[in-house]
């Protein structure tokens, strides 16, 4: 399973911006797809999580009511919609793929095999 990652850029708090991640190889429907985040000296940290169709989702707190993610298993893609973004959101953010989760929502990075390149985002106050 190879997955990439792109949307990512520069904007200004308040702004939006739309992640993707196409994902190729296996069986795209059946994964649990993650975002994760993570900032230089810090651990890598979950951001979403959407299981198989028809798409449960699971967020952070810290993005909660902001982050929309969603699937399109016809194009087996992830897209993660940012809303009202905070320089706290400034990241390098990853797409992962978790093939054996049935359904279920994994939070926690262990629980994915596959892993994008990551894309930076950058909030400026």
């Amino acid at each position: 399973v190879q997955l990439q990652a792109c949307g990512g850029g520069l904007v200004q708090a308040g702004g939006s911006l739309r992640l993707t991640c196409a994902a190729s190889g296996g069986t795209f429907s059946t994964y649990t797809m993650g975002w994760f985040r993570q900032v230089p000296g810090k651990e890598r940290e979950f951001v979403a999580a959407i299981s198989w169709s028809p798409g449960s989702t699971e967020y952070a707190d810290a993005v909660n009511g902001r982050f929309t993610m969603s699937r399109d298993n016809a194009k087996t893609t992830v897209y993660l919609q940012m809303n009202s973004l905070k320089p706290e959101d400034t990241a390098v953010y990853y797409c992962a793929a978790a093939p054996g989760a049935w359904g279920r929502l994994w939070k926690t990075k262990a629980e994915y095999d596959y892993w994008g390149q990551g894309t930076q985002v950058t909030v400026s106050s």
